[in-house]
């Protein structure tokens, strides 16, 4: 108490003294001699002083990206943040961003307002933080799927909205799970902590405790929404594509520059339909549901590697051809965002169990919108399962640079002969290809349907080619 009165004594001589020399040289440069009596640290103030106000700025997002629009905005000028905290979500043409904080503070500025345009390297938001100028160079970065734990970040591009507590945040970190991979239960896809044990005890094969697991469970059902009305529109709308949509106009405007070569055949898949019967309940003992897809996605990985031609890409100018490696096949997906087409990479060399796994990854992540960069980006080949929808027919577009495309239509029983002319039940499936007819042939096209075909019509020979 005595240390803190001479302090204070001292402060006011000093200030009296100041004052009196400036009345009498009338002293020119106050500033300085603040300055100076700032830096002497003499007394603490009870006011709370924040650090640097920071300009986070968009980061480069990859994939040529130069602008995104935000969507929606997490918080407000005044707001305090702390670090993972989500500031806001912007969605370029290829995936929805969760722009998360970097810091502990203040929002001070937001630079947009819902539905703007954001360009890449400019100001988000102004943030009033904390911490010591020291962290003024370090820029935001972008998490992708295949970053170490030690390079955890602070935008992260899971194409939703990673919204979890600090605590939850923590947790997944230290089980070195990936928030990306975990499908969040909560509100407005909120990630529980229940969400990350319940992915750990699927990679683990743990047994969550009951409490948890019906807790779980509630939670998913009270998520559920209702089947969306018909919404009457009483007057002319005109609106600017953005995002998916006018990523569509790009891809589609460049694929029908493309001379399509199509082909349609039909494929007697009951011997498959059996298989899958047999197959069904070990796979669900699992966790993972088994649908015809990964059979229709094998075949075609089996029969790729008889005709690589068509797992190769065109430059635009076509001039040259790039044989891929890696059999990335896509699935094209009808989601509330639009038409996306997410793959399966390295089909080649998954089995068909891994294949579904993926796949209803990716179905989940789909039907909620949480469809990534990663998962969206590097396909070679592409399946468009219009049957899904009830479709029986279709004239696939190619998604430029692949060269073909098929469209699997909805499974009906028909009459149809067997080997020994009697009429018999028949689960059949038409399928529709499409080739890049500057490079692909009918008969390459022609040949690898059949050996597709062979392979679904006797399951069991894909066995023999299995590695």
């Amino acid at each position: 108490m005595a240390a803190v009165t001479r302090c204070s004594s001292q402060l006011v001589r000093r200030l009296l003294s100041h004052q009196y020399k400036r009345r009498c040289f009338r002293v020119q440069q106050p500033r300085a001699f603040l300055s100076k009596l700032c830096n002497a640290r003499l007394f603490h103030t009870t006011s709370v002083r924040l650090g640097p106000i920071m300009q986070f700025k968009l980061s480069d997002i990859g994939e040529g990206i130069m602008e995104v629009v935000v969507k929606e905005w997490y918080v407000e000028e005044g707001a305090k943040v702390a670090q993972f905290d989500s500031i806001c979500e912007v969605q370029s043409d290829k995936a929805s961003v969760t722009i998360t904080s970097r810091y502990d503070g203040v929002i001070r500025k937001l630079y947009y307002a819902v539905d703007e345009t954001a360009l890449v390297g400019m100001p988000l938001v102004d943030i009033e933080t904390d911490t010591g100028p020291e962290v003024v160079q370090e820029e935001d970065v972008v998490e992708t799927p295949a970053m170490s734990r030690e390079e955890h970040t602070h935008q992260e591009i899971k194409g939703h909205k990673t919204q979890a507590t600090p605590a939850v945040r923590r947790l997944a970190l230290e089980n070195n799970i990936k928030l990306s991979e975990v499908v969040g239960t909560g509100k407005d896809g909120r990630i529980l902590k229940e969400d990350i044990l319940n992915f750990l005890a699927k990679q683990t094969g743990a047994i969550l405790p009951p409490s948890q697991f019906l807790e779980t469970q509630t939670i998913q059902k009270e998520t559920q929404q209702d089947a969306p009305k018909p919404d009457l529109i009483s007057k002319d709308l005109t609106e600017p594509l953005k995002g998916f949509h006018r990523a569509m106009v790009k891809t589609m405007s460049a694929a029908l520059m493309i001379p399509h070569f199509g082909l349609c055949d039909e494929v007697d898949i009951s011997r498959l339909v059996q298989l899958r019967a047999d197959l069904k309940g070990l796979s669900e003992e699992r966790g993972v549901k088994l649908s015809y897809m990964p059979f229709f996605i094998k075949a075609a990985s089996l029969g790729l590697l008889h005709f690589p031609v068509l797992n190769a890409s065109v430059d635009e100018a076509c001039q040259n051809i790039t044989y891929k490696a890696a059999h990335n096949i896509g699935l094209a997906m009808d989601t509330r965002q639009g038409l996306l087409v997410p793959n399966v990479k390295n089909v080649q060399l998954l089995s068909i169990f891994d294949i579904a796994k993926d796949l209803n990854r990716l179905q989940t992540l789909g039907s909620s919108g949480q469809l990534g960069t990663s998962d969206l980006t590097g396909g070679t080949f592409t399946l468009s399962n219009i049957g899904s929808i009830g479709g029986t027919y279709a004239k696939p577009v190619i998604l430029p640079p692949q060269v073909a495309i098929g469209a699997l239509g909805k499974i009906q029983i028909l009459p149809r002969f067997d080997s020994n002319g009697q009429l018999v039940k028949a689960h059949i499936l038409n399928i529709s290809w499409s080739a890049d007819h500057r490079v692909i042939d009918g008969a390459t096209m022609c040949r690898f349907s059949n050996l597709w075909q062979q392979y679904l019509e006797n399951p069991a020979s894909m066995v023999l080619d299995l590695k």
